[in-house]
C-alpha cells in the first residue's frame, strides 16, 4: 500500500477543494526537452491562417484575484493589472488541430513516452525507491468514478494511472478520438502544448492574460458569464453536476469532454473559459506570487521566476486555469475566473488541454 500511495503522489493530477482558502495538492515529475523539425513554408502558412480562429482581446486594466469567499489563499491579495491587447483562440485546441500538428512533425507526446526515472527522482526526497518498470511505462491519468458516494479526502479513489492512455486514446487503449475531432485535446503536458505553439507560431497565454480574457470585460465577476450561480438558468459550462465522483446528472449534456463551442461565449466571444478542460498557461506557479506585487498597477506580468508549492516543495509546477468537466461545487470550483491550478509541466491527464494566443506585433509581422 505504501508503494501504491507513493506512486499516486508522483503521478496524480487534479484538485482537492473540499475546504476553502487552502492550497491544492497536485503531482510532480520532470520531462525531457523535445525537438521538432519545422518546415519554414508551412510555418509561414500557419501564421497567415492563425488569426481565423482567434479573437482580438482589447487591452485594459482589471482587478486580478479572488472575488468571493470561494477563493483560496493563493488567489489573494487582489491587485490591479494592465494587459496589452492580444489575439486568443476562441476555443481550446481540438483533437483535429492537434492531429494536424502531430501529422506534420511526427511529435510524440509525454504520455506516449517511458517515464525517465533519472529525471523524476531529482524532484523527489532523497532515497525514494524506484518504482517497478511497469509503473514507468507510457501512461496517463484517467478518471474512474466511484460505485457509491465516498469521502473526498482520497483522490486515488477516482483516478487511475492507465497504460496506453494518451491524446489518441483518452480513456485508455480501448478508446479513440473518432467522432471527437471537435473535442478539446487532452492528456497533453505543458511541454506538448509549448511544442504545438512553436509549430503554429503562437504561445501559451500568461496567467494574467488568461484571467483577463476569462472575465470578458466584466468587473469583479466570479464566473466567466457573471455572478449567476452555475446551477441557475441554462447550462453555462461542462462541469460535474450531481454527487462527485459517483453520479453525474448530465444537466449540461456531457459526461466527459464536450465539443468546443457547446455553450454560450463570454463577453469577448471566447468559449469554454469555464469548465470542459483545464488550460495550460505559460507561468510558473508560486503560491505567494500575488503577495509580491507592490506596484500600484502591475503591467503584463509574466509570473514568478521560481515555482513554489508548500504542499510539494520538491516539485516545479506550471499554472493551468479554467476548471474541467470534473469540477463540482462540493469539491472543486475550478470554473471560477480566479481559481489557480498548478501541475508539473510533464503531467498530462484526461481533463487537461490548452488554447493559444498571439501578440499583436507577431500577427502584423506575419501578414
Amino acid at each position: 500500500m505504501k508503494k501504491i500511495f507513493y506512486l499516486f503522489i508522483i503521478f496524480f493530477v487534479g484538485c482537492n477543494n473540499s475546504n476553502n482558502n487552502q492550497i491544492t495538492n497536485i503531482h510532480s515529475c520532470s520531462p525531457s526537452k523535445n525537438k521538432l523539425y519545422h518546415n519554414k513554408q508551412d510555418i509561414i502558412y500557419k501564421y497567415k491562417k492563425s488569426l481565423e480562429g482567434k479573437i482580438l482581446i482589447p487591452g485594459g486594466v482589471f482587478s486580478m484575484g479572488g472575488d468571493s469567499n470561494l477563493g483560496w489563499k493563493d488567489e489573494f491579495p487582489k491587485h490591479e493589472v494592465r494587459i496589452d491587447s492580444f489575439w486568443m483562440d476562441i476555443h481550446e485546441v481540438t483533437n483535429s488541430q492537434f492531429k494536424a500538428f502531430v501529422d506534420s512533425t511526427g511529435y510524440v507526446t509525454t504520455a506516449e513516452q517511458i517515464v525517465n526515472w533519472d529525471e523524476l527522482k531529482k524532484l523527489l526526497p532523497k532515497g525514494t525507491p524506484r518504482p517497478d518498470s511497469d509503473k514507468l511505462a507510457p501512461a496517463s491519468l484517467v478518471f474512474n468514478p466511484s460505485s457509491s458516494p465516498i469521502p473526498l479526502n482520497d483522490m486515488s479513489k477516482w483516478w487511475v494511472w492507465k497504460k496506453g492512455a494518451n491524446w489518441r486514446q483518452p480513456e485508455g487503449p480501448e478508446s479513440s478520438i473518432i467522432g471527437k475531432e471537435n473535442h478539446p485535446v487532452v492528456h497533453v503536458s505543458w511541454y506538448d502544448a509549448v511544442a504545438y505553439c512553436e509549430w503554429s507560431g503562437t504561445r501559451l497565454p500568461t496567467e494574467a492574460e488568461w484571467e483577463y480574457a476569462s472575465r470578458g470585460g466584466l468587473e469583479n465577476s466570479i464566473y466567466s458569464w457573471g455572478n449567476e450561480k452555475l446551477d441557475d438558468g441554462d447550462a453555462k459550462a461542462n462541469t460535474w453536476e450531481g454527487v462527485f465522483p459517483f453520479t453525474n446528472t448530465l444537466r449540461d449534456g456531457h459526461y466527459y469532454t464536450a465539443p468546443v463551442m457547446s455553450y454560450s461565449p463570454n463577453g469577448y466571444g471566447l468559449y469554454d473559459m469555464s469548465g470542459n478542460v483545464w488550460e495550460w498557461c505559460s507561468d510558473w506557479y508560486n503560491e505567494n506570487y500575488y503577495e509580491t506585487h507592490d506596484e500600484k498597477i502591475v503591467v503584463n506580468p509574466k509570473g514568478p521566476k521560481v515555482s513554489y508549492d508548500s504542499n510539494e516543495p520538491y516539485a516545479q509546477k506550471r499554472v493551468s486555469r479554467g476548471g474541467s468537466f470534473l469540477c463540482n461545487k462540493s469539491y472543486c470550483s475550478g470554473y471560477r475566473n480566479s481559481m489557480r491550478m498548478k501541475t508539473t509541466p510533464d503531467t498530462g491527464s484526461m481533463h487537461t488541454g490548452f488554447r493559444t494566443v498571439m501578440d499583436i506585433k507577431t500577427s502584423l509581422n506575419n501578414e
